[in-house]
């Protein structure tokens, strides 16, 4: 049962009545770990409002009696983000019964929906009026849209779409008091003050609860063509990309890079994969081109490759004959996750870098992390096309706590370190929450640092939006 004040407990029922409250044990379980099972805490109390009504009652209650809040979309994060601490006392506030397409313009190439609604509804109600949203994400079956604003998720296409953040016109936010922020407006341009929208994206419900939004739809590509690349090293691969930049312009949609130990890992650890090349090489590519236009899209990749091959920039490649052999190579590439979780306990690294210097990073963060650890294993793999790495170190799957815990320490500096030489990030795409807190204030200027939080101050003065995350 719930430890919360009786009264405040009959003030949330009657803000969002039975449907709307988790109390016992069994129910709130789900909420209070991540998927990963990295983070486990205890919620007073799951509220489920069924819409922006709701919240703001929530919101508002919460807000005068100074009760935390953590909200929570498809809870399918990487950092932490969304799981309550162990105090037993803060409220998890999920959006999932928001969940409804509230209107879809073809004309505008906009559709505007609740928080709650799954990244894949969205792929798909655009798909019904042949238009395309193309954030797509392993998890796009299960997070919800609410999650990738907070987060400012990435993803694979990237490349020529960009984050969630320019996939965004506007937003409808409840704010930490209970006031809601109406900001649902479809528009390419308005010059009309600051800009709240991206304030809100990305700040991981530290600033508000975003309950619904505005977003951007593109023209369909009827046409794909996709290639299997292998090279003798990364620079090869940076090399390759600039080229096909060059020869494809805005068709390159994604271009996502592995070593040879990510691609030995899946092939180990991931059920009906294997190999797409005859031949063992140092780094891989899967490289895809879409447009809306069906003629001459795999001649155009076939050519481009074929340059590559003769200047030595790759050593084989294996160009896509088939939509079962697209599935198959994009297969691989959705495992990794899966079998590093199988394999071992992976200490995260998602980090961004300007393109140019990924190659120098890469040698030099395996040179120092092999001088800590002769025996390290790296896992390097990520969207090579945007600068969006994710160089994980696995340690063993028997790792006992407290050695994961000193090696992630040990590693965090040695990588983090190299990341902000190169003027890097070291949150790319999985945002910060717990995972990545305190590393964050150690990068963070303080003038920076002071600025967040002047903000942070400004709208959540009682500081109780997701306590313990970000900053």
């Amino acid at each position: 049962m719930s430890n919360l004040h009786p009264q405040l407990l009959k003030r949330l029922h009657a803000a969002v009545g039975d449907a709307g409250l988790v109390i016992d044990s069994e129910g709130k379980a789900p909420y209070e770990t991540d998927w990963l099972k990295k983070f486990t805490g205890s919620s007073s109390i799951v509220v489920r409002p069924a819409n922006t009504a709701e919240t703001a009652a929530v919101m508002c209650i919460c807000h005068e009696t100074h009760t935390p809040v953590v909200t929570q979309g498809g809870n399918t994060g990487m950092s932490g983000g969304a799981t309550p601490d162990g105090s037993g006392a803060q409220v998890v506030l999920s959006t999932v019964r928001m969940n409804a397409i509230r209107a879809v313009d073809p004309l505008n190439n906009t559709l505007t929906c609740e928080a709650g609604v799954l990244l894949a509804h969205i792929q798909a109600a655009a798909q019904e009026v042949d238009r395309f949203f193309p954030l797509s994400l392993g998890s796009e079956g299960s997070c919800t849209i609410g999650g990738n604003l907070a987060t400012n998720a990435g993803g694979i296409a990237v490349l020529r779409y960009g984050n969630t953040r320019e996939l965004a016109l506007g937003l409808e936010v409840v704010l930490p008091d209970g006031r809601v922020w109406h900001g649902l407006r479809a528009l390419r341009k308005d010059n009309t003050g600051y800009d709240l929208r991206d304030l809100f994206i990305g700040s991981e419900g530290t600033l508000g609860v975003i309950t619904a939004a505005v977003l951007k739809l593109s023209p369909r590509p009827v046409a794909r063509a996709t290639a299997w690349v292998g090279a003798r090293d990364i620079e090869a691969l940076v090399q390759l990309l600039a080229q096909l930049r060059a020869d494809c312009g805005e068709r390159l949609v994604a271009f996502e890079m592995m070593s040879a130990p990510s691609l030995a890992l899946i092939l180990a650890h991931v059920a009906d994969v294997r190999a797409p090349l005859g031949e063992e090489h140092a780094f891989h590519a899967l490289i895809e081109l879409a447009d809306t236009q069906g003629e001459g899209l795999a001649s155009l990749l076939e050519g481009s490759l074929e340059k590559a091959l003769e200047s030595g920039s790759v050593q084989d490649v294996a160009v896509s004959a088939s939509g079962a052999q697209t599935q198959a190579f994009w297969k691989i590439r959705e495992g990794i996750s899966q079998a590093q979780m199988r394999a071992g306990k992976a200490i995260k690294h998602d980090i961004a870098l300007p393109i140019s210097a990924i190659a120098g990073f890469a040698h030099r963060a395996e040179a120092a992390l092999r001088a800590a650890d002769p025996d390290v294993r790296i896992i390097n793999f990520g969207h090579l096309g945007d600068g969006n790495l994710h160089y994980n170190v696995l340690l063993p799957l028997d790792s006992a706590p407290e050695v994961l815990a000193a090696a992630t320490a040990r590693f965090n500096r040695i990588v983090h370190d190299m990341v902000a030489e190169a003027d890097g990030s070291i949150s790319a795409e999985h945002g910060v929450g717990q995972l990545r807190r305190d590393e964050l204030r150690h990068y963070k200027s303080e003038v920076e640092f002071d600025l967040m939080m002047r903000i942070k101050q400004s709208l959540d003065p009682n500081q109780i939006m997701n306590p313990g995350k970000l900053i």
